[in-house]
């Protein structure tokens, strides 16, 4: 059993590098299935759950630690990529499918609760469904960390994420053939004015690791020690939108030509996710099928009020299904169905998604709140 702090950080550290690297460096096609981040939360809720770890005073203080100092840190150079300029520069059907996919899938939660009669618990981990679901991973532990979501019911979230989003990417990329008969259905007048040349140009040159870590552990100091001097609901919510308030801030100054800001940001998330599932010790799976079915339910009345929005506002097919995509699958999948209609618009799909690094977590506190709030 473990009870030292220092071996306990550095066995989470080997399982997140473990399968980060197994993810990069092979071709596994369990990857395309199963990403590492599940992988990770699996291994080390594993570890916890065989009784690996001695959950003394002094390991709980460094868990405690780690995620409260990373994860403002993680969010502020996630926010370092978003260019809004270049995001309101998109076609009036793609910014148009963009909101209907939020207020779709922000529908959607919210209807499921209410059918499903979700109890706080569920409630709170579908609220942090929703910050991946209108973000991504790191909106979904901030979301879920600012509910206060019991580790179990995380677990369950990110199982559900993982499949869900699994099924939807394919039936996306199936539907693909289909677009020029849907686009007559929708009668859409292909006047979208793709962007084709942009998205995040941090991405060439030397990077910047050493000075974007110190500027990123500065600014989760500053935030943490502002939300002592006020809180908005709670601490940690306080935290949250202060580390991404001056992610966005960042994002509009030279900051952001900063080179690896992507790179440190995904480590922090791992060491992050591996550190949540260490603490969830799984008796049963015997609520999982619920939490799954209600992930589908969502998806639906999703993909429904899509296909009328596509039929009302004459949208094409590209357009509807990158949104949504950029959504529920972000960064790593919305890029790769880009690509399935025309390669050069790739950066579309990558600059959607990345914009869901500072939707998500706004739109997961909104959405979590309301079904915690009508929770039975």
């Amino acid at each position: 059993m473990i009870s030292s702090p220092i071996v306990y950080l550095l066995t989470l550290a080997l399982v997140a590098t473990f399968f980060s690297l197994l993810e990069k460096r092979t071709s596994l096609k369990v990857f395309d299935y199963v990403p590492a981040v599940v992988m990770i939360y699996a291994s080390s809720m594993v570890l916890a759950s065989l009784g690996a770890f001695d959950y003394n005073e002094e390991v709980n203080k460094i868990y405690s630690l780690t995620k409260t100092n990373l994860l403002p840190a993680m969010l502020f150079l996630m926010l370092l990529q978003v260019d809004l300029r270049s995001f309101v520069k998109l076609g009036k059907s793609l910014l148009t499918s963009y909101v209907l996919a939020l207020f779709s899938l922000g529908l959607g939660f919210i209807l499921v609760a209410y059918l499903f009669a979700f109890d706080k618990e569920m409630a709170s981990a579908f609220g942090a469904l929703a910050g991946s679901w209108t973000g991504g991973t790191a909106n979904m532990i901030a979301v879920g960390s600012a509910l206060e979501v019991q580790q179990e019911a995380f677990g369950y979230a990110l199982i559900v994420d993982s499949i869900n989003y699994t099924f939807w990417v394919m039936f996306l990329l199936f539907l693909v053939p289909f677009a020029k008969f849907f686009n007559q259905f929708t009668q859409s007048e292909h006047t979208t004015r793709y962007q084709s040349d942009i998205g995040c140009a941090c991405t060439v040159g030397a990077k910047k690791y050493w000075l974007l870590i110190a500027l990123s552990l500065l600014v989760s100091y500053l935030a943490q020690t502002l939300a002592c001097e006020f809180s908005f609901i709670n601490k940690t919510t306080t935290i949250v939108l202060i580390a991404t308030l001056m992610g966005v801030i960042g994002s509009y100054t030279k900051l952001r030509e900063l080179n690896g800001s992507s790179e440190i940001a995904n480590t922090m998330l791992f060491i992050i996710v591996a550190l949540i599932g260490s603490k969830a010790v799984f008796d049963s799976f015997s609520n999982i099928g619920v939490y799954i079915f209600a992930g589908f339910s969502i998806l639906l009345i999703h993909a429904f009020i899509m296909f009328l929005g596509a039929k009302f506002f004459k949208l094409d097919l590209f357009s509807v299904a990158v949104a949504s995509l950029s959504n529920i699958g972000g960064v790593a999948s919305a890029p790769i169905l880009a690509a399935a209609y025309n390669k050069s618009l790739v950066s579309v799909g990558v600059l959607m998604a990345i914009m869901g690094y500072l939707i998500g977590t706004f739109a997961g506190l909104f959405i979590g709140n309301i079904l915690i709030g009508i929770a039975r």
